[in-house]
């Protein structure tokens, strides 16, 4: 029949945790799926809804027999929750993640797991602004695009069960060397958070922040993901720190050839610049 778990463990039921949960569960491809979380009410709805049948706030009592565990806290999270949970995981299961953040990040994983435990690291290209468990939907990886890292350290069979895990909730899959997702995604991802945030913060530095109130539906499109998780983008940042300095870099490169053209009053390399971007945007 396929990939299936007896029992299924999801660290961190937030908006992709959840999401996942509830997908698993209409998917039938676990017997079992426990939550893992700090908020117990949060945890009670994620029951309620029918995303997971039990939970537990320590991680170290969930993942005992666990076939699968999957990690969907906050980066930053990771290594102290395997730390904890390291002896208590059966030889023969397998871990995965939905971390924004591989790179250096995956051997430290692969430092941590003992022998007979297989890690798969995973980031599916999906979610939103919107966080907790009220936002979850069990259609979210719906033809999303779902990365996976493998390293040389990788067991070929786990890697199999991962990928047909991604592919059966809906993903298209693919894989990567981590230091390379990294770089992308400091560029593709990291980089538009950062700006957003600054760019809200600019404008509100203005007349008190007055002049949001005439803000349209430009200003919210280009922001929008400034609402996302405070605590999840410091976490991402501090752990792709390096990529996202250098993205960070040639953003303002590109952001001086702008204010030069304009000092400068050179209209025609202005237009030149807003074209090339109309055409690429245009592309995607």
């Amino acid at each position: 029949m396929g990939v299936h778990f007896n029992r299924m463990v999801i660290i961190g039921v937030g908006l992709i945790g959840g999401s996942l949960a509830l997908t698993c569960r209409r998917k039938g491809l676990a017997d079992c799926i426990v939550g893992v979380g700090r908020n117990r009410e949060n945890l009670k709805k994620a029951v309620e809804i029918g995303a997971i049948d039990e939970f537990y706030t320590e991680a170290k009592k969930a993942v005992i027999g666990a076939d699968i565990i999957i990690l969907c806290s906050p980066v930053g999270s990771f290594i102290d929750i395997l730390r904890g949970i390291k002896d208590k995981i059966k030889k023969g299961s397998t871990l995965t993640d939905v971390g924004s953040v591989k790179g250096e990040l995956v051997g430290m994983i692969e430092g941590i797991i003992p022998d007979g435990v297989y890690y798969i690291g995973g980031h599916p290209i999906t979610g939103g602004e919107r966080s907790g468990i009220e936002a979850v939907s069990s259609y979210m990886f719906d033809g999303a695009l779902c990365i996976l890292t493998p390293t040389s350290k990788t067991d070929m069979n786990a890697l199999k069960v991962v990928r047909e895990l991604w592919e059966v909730i809906g993903c298209r899959v693919t894989s990567m060397d981590p230091w390379l997702h990294d770089r992308i995604f400091a560029a593709v991802s990291h980089l538009p958070h950062i700006v957003a945030f600054a760019l809200v913060n600019t404008v509100a530095r203005l007349d008190a922040g007055r002049y949001l109130e005439y803000s349209g539906g430009g200003f919210r499109d280009t922001t929008r993901i400034a609402s996302s998780s405070p605590e999840m983008w410091k976490d991402i940042c501090m752990l792709n720190s390096n990529n996202t300095i250098e993205m960070i870099e040639l953003f303002e490169q590109e952001l001086d050839m702008i204010k030069r053209s304009l000092q400068k009053k050179r209209w025609d390399l202005l237009i030149e610049k807003f074209v090339a971007a109309k055409k690429v945007r245009d592309g995607l």
